[in-house]
């Protein structure tokens, strides 16, 4: 891992902090990103989603003129995040911020775990091409303890968005070695895109990436259950007064029932129940996914176990993608804290 120079905001031109901050882009709706332009002209969305991507290019360069955002020593960033999961539990996740080769998935530097699709990489190589910055960091794991020691002393940055607090802390300008592969928890698309453009500029090796160790207490993967619009065939299953989380399950009209499967991942273990052209939804929360059953928003809802981190990275080592929404790494990572130029 390299360090860069940062970009980052200065809150004495731009604002505060908290008004200039977002999700990533790809877990934004519509009225989720007409809130956050309102909120400031300078928050992050303005470039993470522009209405045209030339627009993102413009931006950028003003802020950076008038002093919106402002060049940092070279460094790269200790950061943690506190928050509450999905099941209630409070956890701190910790990881490194700094440069990352970026080289295609056959040199096996970095493994994928999911498929992406040709259109959003199309639209994220725009936005690349005019901002010439990597606006959001790439989340990935490595299976090895922290190359360094966490610091101590108030940190740099400290901001709180929704129920997640995170912190920043500079670090020495060193590269640090850390054993590869690495593999992708969120951010297939901008990693994809990030090595396009490298074919396109050779000199921007580099990608913007928050490494976070395997053996981080904070770090869990959550389930992503599956809500169906109707199946053919019902599956047999032991029927059951209430949902156990250790279980793979289905709730239909009032009633749970646990399912048995062969297949090591539940998420591909009720693709068979799907459909052709079924309407799929997905949510985090088993009692969402109940709701909507019981609304009669769909038929039957599947509630499965999240893979563990080994299970990921067993299946990118071997090749092999999941399906869609199998993973839900929580929580995403804070845009706009720091912005990576190329």
């Amino acid at each position: 891992m390299t360090p860069f120079r940062a970009l980052r905001y200065d809150e004495s031109a731009a604002g505060p902090l908290a008004d200039l901050i977002a999700p990533p882009y790809d877990v934004i709706g519509d009225e989720e990103r007409e809130a956050l332009l309102a909120k400031s002209p300078y928050n992050i969305v303005h470039l993470t989603l522009p209405e045209d991507p030339a627009d993102a290019g413009k931006a950028l360069a003003d802020w950076r003129a008038a002093g919106i955002l402002r060049d940092e020593e070279p460094a790269l960033w200790w950061i943690t995040q506190d928050y509450t999961g999905p099941d209630g539990v409070e956890r701190s996740r910790d990881g490194i911020a700094g440069g990352i080769e970026a080289t295609p998935y056959s040199e096996r530097q970095v493994l994928p775990h999911e498929r992406t699709h040709a259109e959003a990489k199309e639209g994220r190589l725009k936005v690349l091409r005019e901002t010439k910055a990597q606006l959001e960091p790439i989340f990935l794991i490595y299976d090895a303890d922290p190359p360094v020691d966490a610091p101590t002393g108030d940190p740099d940055v400290d901001v709180t968005d929704g129920r997640v607090r995170t912190r920043l802390w500079r670090l020495p300008a060193q590269e640090l070695q850390i054993d590869v592969p690495f593999l992708i928890a969120d951010g297939h698309h901008r990693y994809e895109t990030a090595v396009a453009y490298r074919a396109e500029h050779p000199e921007a090796m580099h990608t913007f990436a928050v490494l976070v160790s395997s053996r981080s207490p904070g770090l869990e993967i959550f389930p992503t259950h599956r809500v169906v619009e109707f199946i053919d065939d019902v599956p047999e299953g032991l029927m059951t007064s209430t949902h156990d989380p250790r279980s793979l399950a289905m709730y239909h009209r009032g009633s749970f029932w646990r399912l048995e499967s062969d297949d090591e991942l539940d998420s591909r273990a009720v693709e068979k129940f799907i459909p052709e052209g079924a309407n799929l939804m997905y949510t985090p929360g088993a009692q969402q996914a109940v709701d909507c059953v019981d609304e009669q928003m769909a038929e039957v809802a599947f509630l499965v176990r999240a893979p563990s981190v080994a299970q990921v990275m067993e299946f990118a080592e071997r090749g092999e993608t999941m399906p869609q929404k199998s993973t839900f790494f929580y929580p995403k990572l804070t845009s706009g804290l720091l912005l990576y130029p190329l």
